[in-house]
């Protein structure tokens, strides 16, 4: 009946998507068996790609599967992989968009997964429409296939007019805007209609279904051209300038076939006048279709049939019924019955798909187990430091009694084995010189990792100052995201370990303040038993106290309190050694509710893993609490009766000094152990913020590089001033008279002095339909003897009538109104009459021997879009 309309495939830029990826599954998960899976599915992926857009596609069901195939690999990884981060660029060109003369084509780069998605799924839609436009309508396998794939085509535009502008967070290209996409699904809906008509018609199915399935056709048909006439920008491209008269075809075919149908009923039951009426009105529609598209629709078969019919109609009415023939606009209106719906696209869309990365969970639960994580870390760090705190105050207030050194020093010159063992344990572990060197080293640690952050944020600094720059320089062509804008989270980011790296040094300073005050003390610790007794001041005193009761109560009670300090060590074990995972909770109520509540879930877990723990460290730091005060009670009791002398108080003060030294000995190594950990731990997460950095500095580089060249090709494109004016010398006026200045020869269309000039150029015709065939050429007066035209410059621009367009807006077409308006009632459209060959009917022919005398100035044109 009439050629079916396909859409093009967009084109896309060659894509590496194994380096990115590969490097946030290394840097994510630790090497082993599901690291090496991850990355083989990356590869896979990677393969993919070029399958469905590195190659041209044949028109074909196997084509269209690996296109849904990638399609919903993407959908499947987006919640997976931080594409934000990634800074991965995808570039498509527009697919109705050829280029210009200057080359280029208008194409947008967006790092952006959603953004691939939504133009993978345009050439889902495009191909099944080509694949639809090839199946064999004779025969019923190609129908159903047709109606099949023409109805996937128009719901694949029709979701892509649902989320792009979602999806990409800007203006998208014309050929993926809502109103191109939601004209495109139109189309492919009125096209599906049209093939169940034809399957209904080829089943022999009642008149009065096939004329409601024509007359929905003939409807979605007229829905279809209007969005073409009347959405902005459409007319532009010349894709739709062809698609236009064939909807505006179909639209009256469908229509005739409508009354051809509603006309057998009529005569079913006995209306011979409306049979006719619906015959002429069908006649009319063809006629017209004929007249104006006959290169685009073959109306003959459908034309002879209406024919015949209205032929023996009228004999019949004439020589048997007499029946009288209404008016079109008296005749009841044909009812409307569909038959297709636009394909819901819902993943997975293939039947064949698989998920590469099924085992990867997304980066929603990946999120949220790490706010899980952190939120154990800080309830262990809380259990342990409140554990670690209390071990501290009671060695704190054990050396401010001497305790318990003082119960084994009653002999007054020996060393007590506390002290000695004190000693010991600090030479074993290095000694002052291992805490110098430990302390020597931080100010090196905390440099590097300011200088790798310095760099990292200076290298968005100046990225951000040259975005800046071509902004201020091309002004709103320079259409991309403010870098500003785009860092906001990565300086935040910084920010923090800018505050970190200050609390640090903070932390540093009061190390060494505590390392200087008890400097002298830790010194004397690691010298040798000898010297210490030396250092020691001797006291004697009374012997008595040796086996009195209060020293047997004050060291019953020391050895209560270290079995509580034990049991804290056990603790501590423990509370680090309890191990769970979220990651299943997170993913049921990802499934279930959409999302996840990350705070109420874990916390629930946290109190039913450490519920008894942190009873039982009540408990044990209640415990403490008790035992020091009685063994501070005991102590005073214990000092009442030692004799006061300035000997003994001076001994008991150096063996304080002593403990306390040791105490901070540990806990000064412990810190700077921390410490080192903790700059050298920083490292690493500063050289992947700094990766970061570099990544997406990168890829910002890549895609202003690409926008440059864009803008460049953008600005040749652009036509020059719109008018100027000829120096008047180049003017054909007559040469000046003897005496003036003789102007220079030109060389510009230079003719034979025996031909006359040609007269200034005369106003362009004003060709109207209607005046169209009247109008006669403008000849050009030229010398009787001159046998060749004046030299004729190449035109701007394709030269003839223009198309017939509805006032203002370029490009319009009107549906053909040759008949009575009660078919298109709804549109209220003016008739245009039918203009014959060459003149201004679509498409036009250039009036007969008419040469231009100059070579015209191309028209003002601005782009239509904003060049990416």
């Amino acid at each position: 009946m009439a050629t079916f309309i396909s859409v093009p495939l967009k084109k896309s830029s060659e894509v590496d998507l194994v380096k990115p990826l590969s490097k946030f599954v290394t840097s994510t998960y630790p090497p082993g068996e599901e690291q090496t899976e991850y990355l083989r599915a990356v590869e896979e992926l990677n393969k993919l790609r070029k399958s469905a857009l590195g190659r041209p596609l044949d028109k074909h069901e196997s084509s269209l599967e690996i296109l849904l195939r990638y399609y919903d690999q993407l959908c499947a990884i987006e919640p997976k992989f931080p594409f934000t981060e990634l800074c991965l660029t995808f570039t498509w060109k527009d697919a109705f968009d050829k280029g210009s003369l200057f080359g280029g084509s208008v194409k947008l780069a967006l790092a952006s997964v959603g953004y691939e998605k939504t133009c993978v799924l345009f050439n889902v839609g495009a191909l099944a429409s080509q694949i639809a436009a090839e199946q064999n309508l004779d025969n019923d396998e190609g129908l159903k296939t047709a109606a099949k794939f023409y109805q996937l085509a128009s719901g694949a535009f029709a979701h892509i007019k649902d989320t792009v502008l979602s999806a990409l967070n800007r203006e998208p290209t014309m050929d993926i805007s809502p109103e191109t996409v939601g004209t495109l699904s139109q189309i492919m809906l009125s096209q599906a209609q049209e093939v169940f008509v034809l399957k209904a018609t080829a089943d022999k199915m009642k008149d009065a279904i096939v004329a409601k399935l024509a007359n929905q056709a003939a409807d979605y048909y007229g829905d279809a051209f209007k969005q073409c006439q009347y959405r902005e920008n459409l007319p532009k491209y010349f894709y739709f300038q062809e698609v236009l008269p064939v909807l505006a075809a179909k639209h009256c075919m469908m229509q005739a076939t409508a009354e051809l149908h509603q006309s057998a009923l009529a005569n079913q039951k006995k209306k011979f006048g409306e049979e006719i009426a619906r015959l002429q009105h069908a006649t009319e529609l063809v006629k017209t279709a004929a007249s104006r598209y006959d290169e685009y629709v073959n109306v003959k078969d459908l034309s002879d049939k209406i024919s015949r019919a209205l032929t023996a109609a009228k004999k019949d009415n004439d020589f048997i019924y007499h029946d009288r023939v209404p008016e079109v606009k008296d005749l009841e209106h044909i009812g409307k019955a569909s038959l297709v719906k636009a394909t819901a696209i819902q993943t997975p869309v293939s039947q064949k798909f698989t998920d590469l990365f099924e085992k990867m969970v997304p980066m929603a639960v990946q999120q949220s187990v790490s706010a899980a994580n952190s939120r154990k870390a800080d309830t262990v760090n809380r259990l342990i430091g409140s554990m670690r705190e209390a071990t501290n105050l009671c060695n704190g207030v054990l050396a401010s009694l001497n305790l318990p050194a003082a119960l084994e020093d009653l002999s007054g010159d020996a060393v007590p084995q506390s002290i000695l063992e004190k000693s010991r344990a600090v030479v074993q572990q290095g000694g002052l010189q291992s805490i110098e060197q430990l302390i020597k080293d931080l100010p090196e640690l905390l440099q590097r990792n300011r200088e790798i952050l310095d760099e990292s944020l200076k290298i968005l600094d100046d990225e951000e100052a040259t975005d800046n720059e071509l902004r201020g320089k091309f002004n709103q062509r320079w259409n991309r995201t403010p870098s500003g804008d785009l860092y906001k989270p990565l300086r935040a980011e910084g920010n923090n370990f800018c505050n970190i790296l200050d609390k640090a040094v903070q932390a540093d300073q009061v190390v060494r303040e505590r390392y200087t005050a008890h400097c002298e003390m830790i010194t004397l610790l690691c010298k040798s038993e000898s010297e210490l007794s030396a250092a020691i001041p001797s006291a004697n005193p009374a012997k008595t106290l040796q086996g009195s009761e209060v020293v047997n109560v004050l060291r019953a009670q020391l050895a209560q309190l270290d079995e509580v300090k034990r049991e804290r060590e056990v603790l501590e074990g423990e509370v680090k050694s309890v191990t769970f995972d979220m990651t299943a909770k997170f993913l049921t109520a990802l499934a279930q509710d959409g999302a996840i509540n990350e705070e109420a879930l874990t916390t629930s877990e946290l109190d039913t893993r450490y519920g008894s723990h942190t009873q039982r460290v009540q408990q044990n730091l209640r415990r403490q609490e008790e035992l020091l005060s009685q063994i501070q009670v005991s102590h005073q009791e214990f000092s009442a009766l030692k004799q006061s002398n300035s000997e003994a108080n001076n001994r008991e003060e150096v063996l304080k000094k002593l403990a306390s030294a040791h105490d901070s000995y540990i806990e000064i190594s412990s810190n700077i152990k921390e410490g080192t950990k903790f700059y050298n731990d920083l490292t690493e997460i500063l050289l992947k913020f700094q990766n970061k950095c570099s990544d997406i500095v990168f890829a910002r580089k890549t895609e202003r590089d690409e926008l440059l060249k864009e803008l460049q090709q953008s600005i040749a494109r652009e036509p020059s001033a719109p008018s100027f004016n000829v120096p008047s010398y180049q003017s054909n006026t007559p040469a000046p008279a003897s005496g003036g200045p003789t102007p220079a020869p030109r060389t510009v269309f230079q003719q034979p002095q025996a031909k006359p000039q040609p007269p200034a150029r005369p106003p362009p015709p004003n060709i109207t339909p209607q005046a169209a065939s009247s109008s006669a050429p403008v000849s050009t007066p030229m010398a009787p003897s001159s046998t060749n035209p004046p030299p004729v410059g190449p035109p701007s621009q394709a030269q003839g009538p223009p198309y017939p367009t509805y006032q203002g807006y370029p490009g319009y077409y009107q549906i053909p109104m040759a008949y009575n308006p009660y078919a298109y009632g709804q549109f209220n459209m003016p008739y245009m009459p039918y203009q014959a060959q060459g003149q201004a009917g679509y498409p036009g022919a250039p009036p007969a021997q008419q040469p231009y005398p100059y070579p015209q100035q191309p028209p003002q044109q601005q782009p239509y879009y904003p060049q990416q």
